[in-house]
This record gives C-alpha cells, structure tokens and sequence, in this order.
C-alpha cells in the first residue's frame, strides 16, 4: 500500500500539491469510485486508478538497456558533460533510473539503468561473479602471453591484481588486433589499464554483453528500450 499522490507523483502527475488539486478536482478515480483524499493508501497493482479518465499504468522499478554513445558520461548528473540520463525521454526519466556500474566516456555499448537497487547490486558486485563482455581494438597485435596473463590476472599500475579474466583473439596482426574481453570487476578503465600493463593500447573499446544479456543491435548509439520480461530472468538468473 503506498500514498494516493506518492503514486501518481512517481508517475509524473505533478507535485504532491499539484496532484491534491486535481483530487479536489474530482479527477482521480479508484476502482470506479471518486478519490477523496490524496493521502489515502491505495495497492496500486491491484486498484484500477484513473486520472482524468484515463487509467495508469503503475510500475515501482524501470529496467532500461542503452547502446551507450561516444561522449556521454555514465552518471546521473554532471556539470560539463551530457550524462546518460539526460538521453532519456521525461516518461523515463521520472523513475530516476541510475547506470548500473559505468562505461568511460569514450567507451560505446551495452549501459543497463535501473532504480532497483538490489539488481543494480547484484550486478555490479564482483563476488556474485556477472560477466561482462567486450570488444576490443587494439594498437598492437595480441598473442598466447597475453592470454596467459589475463587469465592469471594482470597487475594495474596502481598494484592492483585484478580477478582473472578472459582474452579471446578474433585477428590479430603486427599493427593491431581486434579481441573480445571477460570480465567480473569493473575497475576505472580496466580494460584499458590492462591492456597498457602488457605494453599495447586500446584504440576503441564497445561492451556488447552483460551478465549473459546480449547487445540489441537494432539500437542506434544513444538509442535505448525497456528490457523484456526474459532478458530480466537472464540478468536476475532465473530458469
């Protein structure tokens, strides 16, 4: 059970004093009957409720899947850049969903936002071991040590021994190699610190899977959906 105008002003109906106007209004509806009180408690998946005759849809959580862009950072809000939040549509935006975990600026590819804090916890915690997936450009070409080293688990510059990872060569030349990254940390510009650890540089860096939820190709960079019913049992790990 949660407040009349708490559920509506999560919807985006107005402020709390803005929505205690339109009750008064005689606006609002639950279960045919007209509301009375904005404060009134209200089971907002159970009760059908109608403002201004039309009936919302409730949902507490948002789960979204972002083909993050070149440039956009991966927070809420900043000062200087624009943020992946602010791609989002007001109808979105009203959940105030937040990046689970974070992509560097440069860096394109899979962002999952949500505001449901226990996933977004689970996902980002490196002892429940989540995958995640990247593709790679390199400056230099890549070979079997470099395999071995990610597997054993590379030291970061600032002495950090990252958990071991996994280092698949899709081609891979004298000038550069394109590669595919495993990871289940997500330390700042890990991937690239990495591979500066083994003396080669990443030119361009996409994540395409995250905790076994693929990439929807069809989204444009800065493009983004809602998640289906499915794709959250892939993330929760649910048959």
């Amino acid at each position: 059970m949660e407040r009349l105008d708490k559920i509506l002003s999560n919807l985006g109906y107005g402020s709390r004093k803005e929505i205690k106007s339109i009750v008064k209004k005689g606006l609002v509806e639950i279960d045919g009957k007209l509301a009375k009180d904005n404060g009134m408690q209200v089971d907002p998946e159970a009760s059908v409720i109608k403002v201004n005759g039309e009936e919302i849809v409730y949902k507490k959580f948002i789960y979204l899947m972002m083909n993050k862009p070149d440039g956009v950072i991966s927070a809420t809000h900043d000062k200087y850049d624009e943020t992946v939040v602010d791609l989002l549509y007001p109808e979105d935006a009203i959940f105030e969903p937040f990046p689970v975990g974070r992509l560097d600026k440069d860096t394109v590819g899979l962002l999952l936002l949500t505001n449901d804090g226990e996933l977004n916890h689970k996902l980002i915690s490196p002892k429940h071991h989540v995958d995640k997936v990247y593709y790679a450009e390199i400056d230099k070409g890549v070979n079997e040590d470099d395999i071995k080293a990610f597997k054993k688990g590379i030291v970061l510059d600032d002495g950090y021994k990252c958990m071991p990872a996994k280092l698949e060569i899709i081609e891979s030349e004298t000038e550069g190699a394109r590669v595919h990254v495993t990871l289940q940390e997500g330390k700042f510009h890990q991937v690239k610190r990495m591979f500066e650890s083994v003396g080669k540089k990443v030119v361009y860096l996409r994540r395409i899977s995250f905790g076994g939820l693929p990439l929807d190709e069809s989204l444009e960079e800065g493009e983004y959906r809602e998640l289906t019913e499915e794709e959250l049992k892939i993330l929760r790990r649910e048959d």
